[in-house]
């Protein structure tokens, strides 16, 4: 049975990033993009994988391997990861470029073998290295400032706030001060190319010849530190603290600034409880974000 490239969930999903005038449309000839890629590059798709800014299809190539096709309704979300996969090009902890047609913002991807997501300990050392790939990388082409890149979160992040059970509990004012506590972080201090999104569902395994290999990018320039921030919590989600993430990593980071790592998770609090808060969970986990965002 071939599989359901675009569903009722998807298409919900890219309706809330970029309005349905956008993403209907597009849903709509998805089936047929495939199609003429598939043609094209000779992939016979596997399986659909959910997402927010597009489709990310796991396909097998022309050999029977594992490609990866990903598909966005926004040009400039296409034209950002392929320009920072191209600065990362060669890098062994960051996914590698086979193909792209960014016409129809298409990239297409090596496989990851087994490609799930890492668990279990925290490969510190491996994380520690794929930073220092990420920021030496010299950016070729036009990237974003991360205070645009900040200031768009935070707007999408208070509308979806608004509209959901986190309104309970997390409040416009908390919110509000995690912005100002972004922006200005985001406009000072050092500036490389930075992955942007590097939370642990962008890291995956690439087997024991390679480890942790980061994926999902969005490229900005910025300051390296918030490169780090969402590994901080996962310490704090198992009983531990953010500290417990800093004194973990600091050793395989070359200049890692645990002050500077320390604020922007401060900082991007709010953000990180909100998702768990829309979905109505409360936890000590949650409860521990909110302390730390106030």
């Amino acid at each position: 049975m071939a599989p359901v490239l675009i569903d009722d969930a998807a298409r919900a999903r890219l309706a809330d990033r970029f309005g349905a005038e956008l993403a209907e449309p597009w849903c709509d000839a998805l089936p047929d993009l495939v199609a003429r890629l598939s043609a094209r590059w000779g992939l016979e798709v596997r399986e659909a994988r959910p997402g927010n800014t597009g489709r990310t299809l796991l396909c097998s190539g022309p050999g029977g391997d594992l490609r990866v096709l990903k598909l966005t309704p926004d040009p400039e979300v296409a034209r950002l990861e392929f320009a920072g996969l191209s600065a990362w090009a060669g890098c062994s902890r960051v996914v590698q470029v086979l193909d792209a047609d960014l016409d129809v913002h298409a990239i297409l991807l090596e496989g990851l073998v087994p490609g799930t997501q890492v668990d279990g300990d925290v490969p510190w050392a491996e994380l520690g290295e794929m930073l220092d790939q990420l920021h030496a990388a010299e950016p070729v082409g036009e990237f974003g400032r991360l205070a645009d890149g900040i200031e768009f979160i935070f707007t999408l992040s208070e509308r979806r706030r608004r509209a959901s059970p986190a309104a309970g509990r997390l409040s416009a004012e908390v919110l509000e001060k995690g912005r100002a506590r972004a922006m200005e972080l985001a406009t000072s201090g050092p500036v490389t190319l930075i992955h942007g999104d590097l939370h642990p569902a962008n890291v995956l395994d690439a087997g024991p010849g390679r480890g942790a290999v980061a994926i999902d990018p969005r490229p900005g320039l910025g300051d390296p530190a918030l490169d780090a921030v969402d590994w901080m919590f996962v310490p704090l989600a198992r009983g531990g603290t953010i500290d417990d993430g800093i004194k973990a990593l600091a050793p395989h980071v070359t200049g890692f600034d645990a002050e500077r790592v320390r604020a922007w998770c401060v900082a991007m609090a709010p953000l990180v409880a909100l998702s768990p808060l829309r979905r109505g969970e409360r936890t000590p986990f949650t409860d521990a974000v909110l302390e730390l965002a106030r």
